[in-house]
């Protein structure tokens, strides 16, 4: 199963999550009003709307939220069962949070009845998930043919994972023997092959959708006329690009006018969603500005007070792709702190990254603001800026950046943020390769539903003040 065709099949569960919980809401109406319990059950018309819509939305949000609608494709059972469970319970606490804020006293027995059947009717409906795909996928109702040109082992494995794809109606209709002597013979078996003087009868006389060209990059000079023949039938054709078996970048196609780009991403790409991200941030940097402002002139007058020096504290720091800008923080140490560092280096408790427990440089005030995160406030600035964002890796010195391995630079081509993934997992009692992988953790799987679940995560953490040194 193409990785592009999630999105589609992101839409119809989440379209059929909203059908299911509107059955679910009316079938646990009707059941509640049947019920002979003591209290008389009815909901008026505004009322109910509210409460379908809010279901409507909160179900789907859950579903992406805890990525349940990726793993139907091909779930078992039991995955089902929990995933479904999991779904209906964070919507459901949802639901009753709504509920309650609007001080609307449902009827308990209402509410289980309402889960309960939610969760039967889920299971239901993705029980048969993958005949319910295969049928959208193939277009409501028709098989897609797909030929392998290759040979080798290379079109035997594109030949196995269509296999794998046939309950969502992909037909492996044969192989094209365009692999060259090198790559051996074309897989054997009940698939008949084709060669490469038959292609324009086997598109003529037979239905192919789709020719997915498993060969020697070295071959696919060689085929030009074979990729113009299928441009001019229409026939849609595609690449393994397995030639750096080792890179585990995404690949896709871009063009520069008229120059098509065969791209290897080790970062987020979609430019769409990253311009959410952006909005997003300007959004809550500049409405959290306006809102802290009193409170940020407060510590800044207290900074004066009590130690000698400026309030803010100024440093340069690696950004995007090791941009480098000025960091602003409040001031957490004494006015020298920066010319005593290289005394302290053998106190250094981290193997790249400088930490101290018991930092001696630390003024008492600045203690308290670094438990409570508060010296970090002024990097809303950086952020409203375009420096940082609010989720992301936190942004290092350069002169850490100059003693990373290679493989921990990569957290580098992700603008750095207020809060990472290892802040809400242990902030400074982390070892310093857990804070890399964590970070590149965030790289591989983010998703604007990621950095949410990141920001609420981080309130709870800073108020408790754990981990923080």
């Amino acid at each position: 199963m193409y990785v592009r065709q999630r999105r589609k099949h992101r839409l119809l569960f989440g379209t059929a999550d909203v059908v299911l919980v509107f059955a679910a809401f009316h079938l646990a109406y009707i059941t509640r009003q049947a019920l002979p319990l003591e209290r008389v059950f009815f909901l008026t018309p505004p009322v109910k709307a509210l409460l379908i819509g809010a279901a409507a939305v909160l179900w789907p949000l859950a579903g992406l939220w805890l990525k349940v609608y990726d793993r139907l494709e091909a779930a078992r059972l039991r995955i089902i069962v929990l995933d479904s469970f999991r779904q209906c319970f964070f919507a459901g606490i949802a639901l009753i949070l709504v509920e309650y804020s609007l001080r609307l006293d449902l009827s308990r027995p209402f509410l289980a009845l309402f889960l309960f059947y939610s969760w039967s009717f889920a299971i239901l409906f993705r029980g048969s998930a993958p005949r319910l795909v295969g049928w959208y996928r193939r277009g409501f109702g028709e098989p897609h043919y797909v030929v392998v040109a290759g040979a080798g082992e290379r079109a035997r494995r594109v030949a196995r994972e269509l296999e794998r794809s046939q309950d969502y109606g992909v037909r492996l209709a044969g192989f094209l023997a365009a692999g060259g002597a090198d790559n051996g013979a074309p897989p054997e078996g009940t698939y008949p092959v084709y060669g490469l003087e038959e292609l324009p009868e086997l598109l003529h006389d037979q239905v192919i959708d789709e020719i997915i060209f498993a060969v020697d990059s070295r071959r696919l000079g060689e085929l030009e006329d074979v990729f113009l023949l299928c441009d001019e039938e229409g026939v849609k054709t595609r690449i393994a690009v397995d030639f750096f078996p080792h890179v585990n970048s995404d690949v896709y196609l871009d063009r520069l006018r008229s120059i098509p780009l065969l791209t290897f991403s080790a970062a987020p790409h979609d430019e769409i969603r990253l311009m959410v991200k952006r909005l997003l941030d300007v959004a809550l940097s500049a409405a959290a500005l306006v809102v802290l402002a009193p409170f940020m002139g407060a510590v800044a007058v207290l900074i004066r007070l009590t130690s000698p020096g400026p309030a803010i504290f100024r440093q340069t720091r690696c950004g995007l792709n090791g941009r480098r800008f000025t960091c602003y923080k409040f001031r957490s140490m004494v006015r020298d702190a920066e010319r005593l560092k290289p005394e302290l280096e053998e106190f250094n408790e981290k193997r790249i990254a400088f930490k101290i427990t018991d930092d001696p440089r630390v003024t008492p005030l600045g203690r308290w603001l670094r438990k409570f995160s508060i010296d970090e406030w002024p990097q809303l600035w950086n952020v409203l800026k375009g420096d940082m964002s609010l989720v992301g890796p936190r942004p290092p010195v350069p002169e850490e950046v100059e003693r990373y391995a290679r493989w921990q630079r990569r957290r580098l081509r992700m603008r750095p943020g207020l809060t990472c993934l290892w802040a809400i997992e242990g902030r400074d009692d982390l070892d310093f390769d857990i804070w890399m992988r964590k970070d590149l953790e965030y790289i591989d799987n983010w998703s604007l539903l990621l950095d949410l679940k990141i920001l609420l995560r981080t309130i709870p953490q800073v108020l408790s003040g754990k981990g923080a040194h």
